[in-house]
């Protein structure tokens, strides 16, 4: 095990050493070295499998040591593959960006290019929609403004009722019992017509709030 340890442990040395090359290679060698890197890479994978075979096959006393020291080995090659990736993926977006913008610079517009044509249509429909949105919205409060008129109006005639009933009452000499009766009517009826009223309100919001 020793010896194929060794040689594992210096590959890593030489990977890590050689990752500097992708800062200072130029375009046209750049994929070269990721090749060759990524080649060492994966030698030195297959040979951690042989390392975890063999360090199961050492002895109780050194088992344990052995099977650290791959585990290290496993985490310093897994770092260097992940750092290769991240510097592939950093390649590949600034590569992706430098297309772009010689495509942005070498392309030329025309008056009708619809990259360059402002959505006319869509803009007008977008606003006529908004337009009948508010007049819909006019209509509503106007109705609510009806409605709580109306509740008003009804109100002022229970309230004559009221008084027509309680004169009536006192004339024919009812009884304080059928006049208490008449009163917790007459009050019930009251908080009857403002729940009315508040739940006009909550539901005259609740359509503004999610219509606009």
């Amino acid at each position: 095990m020793e010896p194929l340890y060794q040689q594992t442990h210096k590959r890593v040395h030489e990977i890590q050493s050689h990752m500097g090359r992708l800062e200072t290679a130029d375009k046209q060698s750049l994929h070269l070295v990721e090749n060759e890197i990524q080649a060492s890479i994966d030698q030195i994978f297959s040979h951690l499998e042989r390392l975890e075979i063999l360090s199961s096959k050492e002895p109780p006393s050194k088992r344990q040591n052995a099977k650290l020291r791959v585990d290290q080995l496993k985490y310093d090659v897994q770092h260097l593959q992940t750092a290769l990736r991240n510097f592939q993926h950093q390649r590949y977006t600034r590569e992706q960006q430098e297309r772009q913008r010689e495509e942005l610079l070498s392309r030329t517009f025309t008056t009708n290019d619809s990259d360059t044509t402002i959505p006319m249509d869509e803009s007008l429909q977008f606003n006529s929609s908004l337009q009948k949105i508010h007049h819909g919205m006019d209509d509503l409060i106007g109705g609510g403004h009806s409605i709580l008129e109306g509740l008003r109006a009804q109100r002022l005639t229970l309230k004559g009722t009221q008084k027509k009933i309680l004169d009536i009452a006192n004339m024919l000499g009812l009884s304080n019992t059928v006049m208490r009766l008449i009163e917790k009517r007459a009050f019930q009826d009251k908080y009857f017509m403002i729940g009315g009223m508040l739940l006009t309100c909550v539901v005259m919001f609740l359509v503004v709030q999610y219509l606009t």
